[in-house]
């Protein structure tokens, strides 16, 4: 998927530097490979503890090798804004001509991305916005993906019925994206109610906790669907439906389309997925034109297909 996905972005006339590539030793908090000559690049990701962060990670180091004199840095931010703070910091330390960010927070990562910005670092926002300027922004709008969510839990309900949301992290982009986007398309049928918003954190075993405790409080007949931020939280909830023997009942919808949600949908235990795609190897790519010294666009965005049993096979190891 990586290799047809560069080669239609380059076809695009994306810029790329080259044809070798650069490691370099990195800090505890950082990692990379090679020399140091060339463009030193800072990869700051929000947490890797998921596969959406792990897959980011690991299909920039796998492009990175297409592109000459780049060096990449790596840093997981474990789930923690003090934690990324630190790393951005030691990435400008080594000196990053360019730093692509997916900040855990988005007005916690500010005043770091602004201290980078200050050294004459080249800021790359991906996948998440962060609240300071950037020179570019790279992902798919989340507050599409909240819009397609809620239009299919509209139309999966008829228009009629009660629905849990299961938010992300607590002052993330997407979560704010994502819960504005599904308001809004709720807001057009009066008849579809939000019972109950709790976060579970992008997590599954969160989600999974959060939905019993949701199908204790609420008895069967109270709710009709469930709509999660992302399908590591889903799953969770699917889990918990099926084991409540209630899956007859609840429709669950989420967002990202990872490989493990598509199976889900496929067997027709998943009602579908808005898919947000990894900003790879958009990022990388725009990062090496920074290097180059060349323009971007301020927005670089993703298309995001809402995937439901009827076309799941035609994506079968286009995600992550």
């Amino acid at each position: 998927m990586i290799t047809r996905r560069l080669a239609a972005v380059l076809a695009s006339g994306m810029f790329i530097l080259g044809a070798c590539n650069s490691t370099a030793s990195a800090p505890p908090a950082a990692s990379g490979g090679g020399s140091a000559s060339g463009c030193k690049v800072g990869v700051s990701w929000s947490s890797t503890s998921f596969p959406y962060g792990a897959a980011a990670i690991a299909r920039s180091k796998q492009t990175a090798k297409n592109f000459p004199h780049m060096t990449l840095f790596t840093a997981d931010g474990r789930g923690d804004a003090t934690t990324q703070s630190s790393q951005v910091d030691d990435l400008v330390a080594r000196g990053v001509k360019v730093l692509i960010i997916s900040p855990f927070d988005a007005k916690a990562l500010a005043p770091a991305v602004k201290r980078a910005e200050a050294k004459g670092v080249k800021v790359i926002a991906s996948d998440r916005s962060v609240d300071a300027p950037v020179t570019t922004y790279v992902g798919a709008d989340n507050v599409e993906d909240g819009q397609t969510a809620g239009r299919y839990v509209i139309k999966l309900l008829h228009g009629n019925g009660n629905v849990i949301e299961l938010q992300g992290s607590l002052g993330a982009s997407p979560t704010i994206a994502r819960h504005k986007g599904f308001a809004e398309a709720l807001a057009g049928a009066p008849g579809v109610k939000v019972i109950a918003s709790e976060t579970a954190n992008y997590d599954r075993a969160t989600g999974l906790k959060v939905m019993e405790d949701m199908l204790q409080r609420f008895h069967s007949g109270k709710i009709d669907a469930v709509f999660a931020h992302n399908d590591e939280m889903a799953i969770g909830a699917i889990q918990a439906i099926r084991e409540a023997g209630r899956q007859d009942q609840i429709k669950v919808v989420g967002i990202d389309g990872q490989e493990s949600a598509l199976r889900l949908v496929k067997a027709g235990q998943y009602a579908g997925t808005a898919v947000y795609p990894l900003p790879v190897p958009e990022h990388i790519l725009a990062a090496a034109k920074a290097c180059a010294g060349e323009s971007l666009p301020k927005r670089i965005k993703q298309a995001t297909p809402l995937v439901t049993q009827s076309d799941v096979a035609k994506y079968d190891g286009t995600t992550f």
